[in-house]
């Protein structure tokens, strides 16, 4: 009987691995998909979507011959189509590409991606000191698509915010820099542990009110 119920978990735990799992691999090895580690000339192109979890339907790439995969320091891929020289022709682009059935399509620089370890706008990295003269705010976490403020338990004054990206970025708190690692602790002890510290002036600029 013990056997039954370990077989039956080990076969819960490889289902939930296989979920979990990138399943792009195939359109990688053949170019459908580019990985990139930095951006390359032409820089403009069309982001045809942002995940923040392995990708599982490589069928959504079935309508482009060649997508660009950019790996984000704030945990997302996004995807991209086309090389162009301007903004401009990148624009006029768009009705064909959302034809194809990519409506949340739009024209990004990819020079303003931060790829790999590098850190999101107004990001405290690794090993940086705070600075006391600073602003900080709490960011919680990130999502592609808005959020209830109330999916933030036991968190009252949320703010939330529309970057560049187009991603949605939900952050508490004003604090100055000679309490937030303190404010900081705090909020990881909710249950955040992605919780991290974000200079608030390069956030305010994309508040939603």
């Amino acid at each position: 009987m013990k056997l039954k119920y370990l077989i039956v978990a080990v076969f819960i735990l490889a289902s939930a691995a296989i979920s979990k799992a990138d399943k792009l691999d195939a359109l990688r090895t053949n170019k459908t998909i580019i990985r990139m580690s930095e951006a390359q000339a032409p820089y403009f192109a069309i982001q045809i979507i942002a995940l923040a979890k392995p990708p599982q339907m490589p069928s959504f790439f079935k309508n482009v011959d060649v997508a660009r995969e950019y790996p984000c320091s704030d945990g997302f891929l996004r995807f991209c189509v086309g090389q162009y020289d301007s903004y401009e022709a990148a624009k006029a682009a768009i009705p064909d590409v959302k034809a194809l059935g990519y409506d949340q399509a739009f024209v990004v620089n990819t020079r303003e991606y931060t790829i790999g370890s590098g850190s999101p706008l107004g990001t405290l990295k690794s090993g940086q000191k705070i600075d006391p003269t600073k602003t900080y705010t709490v960011q919680l976490s990130a999502f592609r698509f808005p959020v209830y403020l109330s999916h933030f338990k036991n968190i009252d004054d949320v703010m939330e915010f529309r970057m560049k990206d187009k991603i949605f970025r939900y952050t508490t708190g004003t604090f100055k820099g000679d309490v937030a690692e303190q404010e900081l602790n705090r909020i990881k002890a909710l249950g955040y542990k992605d919780a991290h510290l974000v200079e608030l002036d390069k956030y305010m600029p994309f508040k939603i009110e």
